[in-house]
């Protein structure tokens, strides 16, 4: 069955008493049951839920896994996941990172004893040298393309080194979703996404997916599931579900939006760098183009100078200047002081993340109006 269908019909003909096309919300948070030693499969809902399971079960099929978990966030996705690692236990990190995904690792688990390096993974040295000086070295961390600065990472080279190393290859899949891209058919064994973004798609619900390769890890992250217990609500459960049934159409215009979004700003000349993977001239286009089937729907680009920021973000008039991402409606964040705020300056200058980057999710609205809006906020960002 294509992924086109299998989003579209996610729950359908689950629901045998009834025949409901959409799945209950099932918010019992207790089941009764049969009797002393049996069980209906639902005891307690943080344990197992109705709802959730559907969910679990479709994103398991989607990523190509043994079996999904949904959490209350990305954050919290990322967390359970980081349950599977101990005190003196050092991971090697994507160097151009979601400035949250940094402030956990270095503000939070730091303080439990997980170290972390960041390397380049576009350059696979970096990530040998890093295994070499790390004997303690018990997994790689990809976001591909990574966020803001859109790097692709090979992951089947990457993998492949992890795996001759005897490490997890862990991936954030968030930008590209199933629907263009799944990590565990190149060689990843775990993959996680926040479903907050694309997979919601309508800025309404918060919300964290992991998928595990093979039945032995997943055994062990449903045991971090149920006892770290960032489990998603049913309720929550329901949004993403509904979300995740129109993912493939909006992901089909989100691309196609971004892409000529992309091509309109190489040619202003008050934008100096635009970064999309889907544009030809990008370090990792050929990459992607071998080990996904699209681009997804974020642009970053840098403005001539710092002093324009303010003044382009403040004309705009349909896109919204806000965090976050993936959604129906247009956005656009300043990674310096919203989603990368946490990082040190100098760490994040030195990695691009600059004073003139903004970074640009394409919704779905018409491409004119949104050019339209985009020509104008950078005139007067140009002529204030």
């Amino acid at each position: 069955m294509r992924v086109e269908t299998k989003l579209a019909q996610i729950g359908v003909g689950r629901e045998r008493t009834t025949g409901a096309i959409s799945f209950p919300i099932y918010a019992s948070t207790a089941y009764q049951h049969p009797g002393l030693g049996e069980s209906t499969g639902f005891d307690y809902t943080r344990t197992a839920n109705p709802t959730r399971s559907v969910l679990e079960q479709a994103i398991a099929d989607l990523e190509g896994g043994a079996a999904g978990f949904a959490c209350s966030s990305g954050m919290a996705a990322i967390q359970t996941i980081m349950g599977l690692f101990s005190q003196g236990d050092h991971l090697i990190v994507s160097l151009d990172l979601y400035g949250g995904t940094y402030r956990l690792f270095q503000q939070v688990l730091s303080r439990y004893g997980l170290s972390f390096s960041y390397v380049d993974f576009r350059q696979p040295e970096q990530l040998v040298e890093a295994i070499r000086t790390h004997p303690n070295t018990r997994a790689v961390l990809i976001e591909t393309p990574t966020n803001p600065l859109m790097q692709v990472t090979d992951i089947r080279t990457t993998a492949k080194i992890a795996r001759q190393h005897g490490l997890l290859t862990v991936v954030d899949n968030t930008f590209l979703t199933p629907y263009y891209q799944r990590p565990l058919t190149l060689g990843a064994d775990i993959v996680f996404h926040s479903a907050t973004k694309y997979l919601g798609g309508h800025n309404d619900v918060l919300a964290g997916l992991i998928v595990a390769k093979d039945e032995g890890i997943a055994e062990k992250i449903r045991f971090l599931h149920n006892s770290i217990g960032a489990v998603l609500s049913p309720l929550d459960s329901w949004l993403l579900i509904r979300g995740m049934k129109t993912l493939a159409v909006r992901m089909e215009r989100h691309q196609a939006n971004a892409a000529q979004i992309a091509r309109f700003l190489l040619e202003r000349d008050d934008v100096q760098d635009v970064f999309y993977p889907g544009l030809e001239q990008h370090d990792g286009h050929s990459i992607l183009c071998e080990q996904a089937s699209g681009f997804s729907g974020m642009v970053s680009f840098r403005l001539r100078s710092a002093d324009q920021v303010p003044r382009f973000l403040r004309a705009l008039r349909l896109i919204s200047f806000a965090e976050s991402l993936g959604g129906v409606e247009s956005l656009c964040t300043y990674p310096a002081t919203q989603t990368h705020a946490d990082i040190p300056q100098e760490i994040r200058e030195a990695v691009g993340v600059c004073d003139r980057l903004l970074r640009l999710s394409a919704g779905i609205e018409h491409i004119e109006d949104l050019l339209d809006d985009l020509a104008q906020a950078l005139d007067a960002a140009k002529n204030e």
